[in-house]
């Protein structure tokens, strides 16, 4: 079987929301306010807790790195208690996804959002079993840009590994995907849009809409 494996967040679903919200309120915590804000920063809450964390103290000339890891088991907790508000689906994601399936593709979901996490947002999102397998950031010893994890997910959603292709929305789901010798797809709708085509993906995603026949061209028919 062929399979499509997406990324989660910028890609799927637009997490920005939910995400800065958790940072700050670390950063209320730490007596600095809100410190990420939505227009300026939806680019930096899709690359991690951690990242962002650093962002904003880096913002207030407070960075350290021990205050970053003292507050990351904070971030995650928070974040997991309200990790749906704001969060949604970019609009035809999950008419693609089902068109996916009924072409008899497999379907699945690498991400750098723990799986815990990932696992929690889809269920609460009511999406999670449109998706045949889930790997997250802890799943495996290693995440991406680490090819494993694409491979993994490939393989638990039924497919071959070398007979799949990755949506994503960042340099490190391009750089998964050439590591694994497989195409990507980069949508433009996420947060870093702007930024995708100088990463020279096999195809940019303007809309959901244009994806099956974009999975097609690059991979074949399903069968």
């Amino acid at each position: 079987m062929r399979t499509v494996i997406f990324d989660l967040d910028g890609t799927l679903a637009d997490t920005s929301g939910d995400l800065l919200a958790a940072a700050n309120h670390c950063f209320r915590e730490m007596g600095h306010g809100d410190v990420l804000m939505p227009e300026l920063d939806a680019a930096v809450s899709v690359r991690g807790a951690r990242l962002m964390l650093s962002h904003g103290l880096k913002r207030v000339g407070a960075y350290d790195a021990d205050v970053v890891e003292a507050y990351y088991p904070v971030f995650l907790d928070v974040y997991g208690q309200a990790i749906d508000t704001h969060t949604y689906f970019y609009p035809g994601a999950l008419e693609a996804v089902e068109a996916l399936k009924c072409a008899g593709y497999g379907v699945g979901i690498c991400t750098n959002k723990p799986e815990g996490l990932a696992d929690l947002l889809l269920s609460r999102m009511g999406a999670r079993d449109r998706f045949a397998s889930l790997v997250g950031a802890d799943t495996l010893p290693v995440r991406k840009p680490d090819p494993e994890p694409l491979r993994e997910a490939a393989r638990r959603a039924g497919g071959h590994p070398d007979h799949c292709v990755l949506i994503g929305d960042s340099d490190t789901d391009r750089n998964t995907a050439r590591a694994a010798g497989v195409p990507s797809v980069l949508v433009t709708f996420g947060p870093s849009g702007d930024e995708m085509a100088a990463l020279q993906p096999e195809a940019l995603l303007h809309h959901f809409d244009d994806l099956p026949k974009l999975v097609s061209d690059l991979i074949g028919a399903a069968a």
